[in-house]
């Protein structure tokens, strides 16, 4: 009999030979997919190899009484059933065809076959194959080897040997009784395929895991190998594809430092991605609806959706490496999980990365504010969406979930400056998940596991993020956005040029009462005092630095769970009611009681903190709000910096006029802004997608007050979510923003692209100057 079978001569039919994924690989390579060439040692090799050396009755015999539930038993088997095979050579005429074959794999096209002399030890990878992998009703992935680089004949002989062994893991034995697969009945092959030497590699599903959309098409691309996606090591871009129109929906570009890539010895080594290459899209539009075009295909022509893994070689030739049937793929959410099951484990839950990091613990639900005192410090909060009333118990989750999507929720914006996990976007996560269930939330990924995983994990948040601009000097200043007083000196190590925005709502969240509150009790010197010991902790930390507060603004929604919410109004829309200033300027105890915080922080000391007024749309606004300041005993401008948001579109167009009445600062906070402008509610999933804080008539108001500011000596500055994305900064350096406020592990990547920008300015105003002067 023939020990190997090449891909040309397996069909989808052959999985009894090849196994599924070998089956797989043969017939797309027929397809005329751009598949690496390979060959499989068959299925039938491997049975003829344990029953001519005697091993198939002595693994019967080892597994006979075998509990699998007993997990000290089932692993001490294992380990007993792959020494066994590992150490049992290969029958030398199996040995001699592997590695004849392997030479041809090495020959190039011009060589004659017969002068295997010629042949190239190239580099292949060994995969396992079994023969009841990837089955409509099962999914055998991950639960083999693999083995990548492996170059030499002797080397590739021992890999199959390993792959025959790989059957008997532990953790695939538990699968196969679980699932009533007999074990002496599930054959195994092992699939030789010429490695592509990988500058870009990924995923794709032909449908949308997250979601179960059918007519959408999703890639996950890291540069360098795959096994940085598998450990989670490196956080993906993803773009989801129109499977029908082929319109590229949506492009997540998540910065990646480093990349698992090949040395000329074959092994795999970590290196650092070229600082310009880190927040570029891994794969342009082109290679984008390519791949799509090609999961398509895949697809129609299994009639079933893919898990399909893909490679790039010089950034030019593209390959399809394997193709599977997503085996737990459901239409109806809520019959079973949705996910896929991968090499990690049983995924049950995809969404948005929006706090890198990884954490097992105990899920709890919480449906509305009520409920959140159930949760413990180190638990899992799943909720629908977060709410500002909500953070005292999010800072005691071990990780966050959330249905709510999009990279400015509120969940994605807190999560990330408290350094916590957290995932968005769910969609079905309060519906899936069960309280007391114990989960792995892997945030670098955008996926929850069943079980506790052990998972290597990025190094978390600030400092090792914030290094990479460290030492650099720009002329734009680089602050932070900062709301969590007891994380004020590790975001301080950022090297940021202080606070650009400090919200007092998360002090007053973690105070428990409502400042309507304090008030009709009575009660102002506690609130002062509340706000006052949250803010000395911030300034204390950027000492000598600014650390600009903006007083509150609550909306009514959004802290009824706070003792007194109760009291608040209700709105037809919030968002655009009763808050801001225009609450302050109508409850002014409030408002003095915030003022009156700064003013007695001045008094002991601390000068450094400024005083913003939120949601202005009157000059009345500014001039009866420093009338106030004045009342507490500063002078706005002069013995404290004053300043106000533009948040609103009516700001932008009487900013002379906000200008002319005096004020140090303004600072733009573009996530309102956007909505205001475009009339777009950013938390609407159906037309998310359309809020863009680039768009031309959100920078032509920004560009516009930028110009008047500096006109009047008005310092600029932008706070909201949008000052961390790297072309909006570059936008504001060339306007002449005088300050840009990012997220703190954004800081040195937005220092780095700054200094580069007016770098690049200042360039290009010389060679005018030497146009001009030649």
């Amino acid at each position: 009999m023939s020990y190997v079978v090449w891909f040309k001569d397996i069909t989808k039919d052959s999985i009894g030979v090849a196994g599924g994924k070998g089956a797989n690989l043969g017939e797309m390579f027929r397809l005329g997919l751009p598949i690496p060439p390979g060959f499989v040692v068959t299925a039938q090799t491997y049975k003829e190899f344990i029953e001519k050396t005697g091993l198939k009755n002595k693994i019967e015999q080892l597994l006979y009484s075998l509990d699998v539930e007993n997990n000290e038993q089932l692993q001490r088997v294992a380990d007993e059933i792959q020494r066994l095979i590992i150490s049992t050579p290969i029958p030398e005429a199996m040995t001699e065809e592997i590695m004849d074959n392997y030479d041809l794999l090495g020959l190039d096209r011009k060589s004659q076959v017969d002068n295997l002399l010629q042949a190239k030890k190239v580099f292949v990878a060994v995969r396992s194959s079994a023969t009841a992998e990837d089955l409509p009703e099962a999914s055998f992935a991950g639960q083999q080897a693999t083995f990548l680089n492996v170059r030499g004949r002797e080397k590739v002989a021992a890999a199959v040997l390993a792959c025959w062994a790989s059957l008997f893991t532990a953790r695939a034995i538990y699968y196969r009784v679980k699932n009533k697969f007999a074990h002496m009945n599930v054959y195994i092959s092992a699939v030789v395929q010429k490695m592509v030497n990988a500058s870009q590699s990924g995923i794709m599903f032909t449908i949308n895991p997250s979601t179960n959309a059918e007519n959408e098409i999703v890639i996950e691309a890291i540069y360098g190998l795959g096994e940085f996606i598998v450990g989670g090591e490196v956080n993906p871009n993803m773009y989801i594809v129109d499977k029908n129109t082929r319109e590229i929906r949506k492009v997540e570009v998540r910065r990646q430092d480093y990349g698992l890539f090949r040395n000329t010895q074959g092994e795999n080594e970590k290196r650092t991605i070229p600082v310009e290459m880190q927040v570029r899209q891994v794969l342009n539009e082109k290679q984008i609806l390519e791949y799509a075009r090609l999961g398509k295909k895949i697809e129609e022509h299994y009639g079933k959706p893919q898990d399909i893994e893909w490679a790039v070689e010089d950034n030019r030739d593209l390959y399809i490496v394997q193709s599977r049937a997503v085996t737990t793929f459901k239409k109806q959410v809520g019959e079973e999980r949705a996910g896929v099951q991968e090499e990690a484990g049983k995924i049950i839950l995809k969404g948005e990365t929006a706090s890198a990091g990884v954490y097992s613990g105990r899920v709890r639900i919480v449906h509305n504010p009520l409920e959140l005192g159930k949760i413990e410090k180190g638990d899992i909060l799943v909720t629908t969406m977060t709410t500002p009333d909500m953070v005292p118990a999010m800072q005691r989750a071990g990780a966050i979930v959330t249905n709510e999507g999009g990279m400015t929720c509120h969940a994605a914006i807190v999560s990330r400056e408290m350094g916590i996990p957290c995932i968005v976007g769910t969609e079905h996560a309060t519906e899936v998940l069960k309280d007391d269930e114990i989960i792995t939330v892997h945030a670098s990924r955008g996926v929850i596991y069943e079980g506790k995983m052990e998972i290597k994990t990025e190094e978390k948040y600030v400092q090792q993020q914030a290094v990479s601009g460290e030492g650099l000097m720009t002329a734009t200043e680089i602050k932070v956005i900062m709301d969590l007083p007891d994380l004020a000196e590790r975001t301080a190590a950022t090297g940021a040029d202080g606070v650009g925005l400090v919200r007092l709502e998360i002090m007053i969240a973690n105070g428990g009462i409502h400042p309507a509150e304090y008030i009709r009790k009575g009660k102002d010197q506690d609130y002062i005092t509340l706000l006052k010991e949250g803010v000395r902790k911030i300034a204390k930390a950027f000492t000598h630095k600014p650390v600009w507060i903006r007083c509150s603004d609550m909306r009514s929604d959004e802290y009824r769970n706070l003792k007194g919410g109760e009291q608040e109004p209700h709105e037809t829309d919030p968002m655009i009611g009763w808050h801001g200033i225009r609450r302050l300027l109508d409850e002014q105890k409030i408002l003095r009681a915030e003022l009156l915080a700064v003013a007695e922080l001045h008094n002991e000391g601390y000068k450094n903190v400024g005083i913003m007024i939120p949601f202005v749309i009157r000059v009345e606004e500014l001039r009866k709000a420093k009338a106030i300041m004045r009342d507490c005993g500063l002078e706005p401008c002069r013995d404290v910096d004053f300043g106000v948001m533009i948040e609103t579109p009516a700001a932008c167009w009487i900013i002379e006029e906000l200008c002319k009445e005096g004020m140090s600062f303004v600072s733009f906070g573009t996530n309102d802004l956007t909505q205001l402008t475009l009339g777009i509610d950013r938390n609407n999933e159906r037309i998310a997608k359309l809020f863009d804080e680039m768009h031309p008539a959100v920078l032509g108001e920004l560009a516009k007050v930028i110009k008047v500011c500096r006109k009047y000596n008005v310092k600029t500055s932008i706070c909201g979510q949008a000052g961390s994305r790297l072309e909006m900064a570059e936008f504001l350096v060339h306007q002449g923003v005088d300050s840009i406020s990012a997220n703190a592990d954004a800081v040195g990547e937005i220092r780095k692209i700054v200094a580069k920008t007016e770098k690049k300015w200042l360039l290009d105003a010389e060679r005018k100057g030497l146009e001009r002067r030649g």
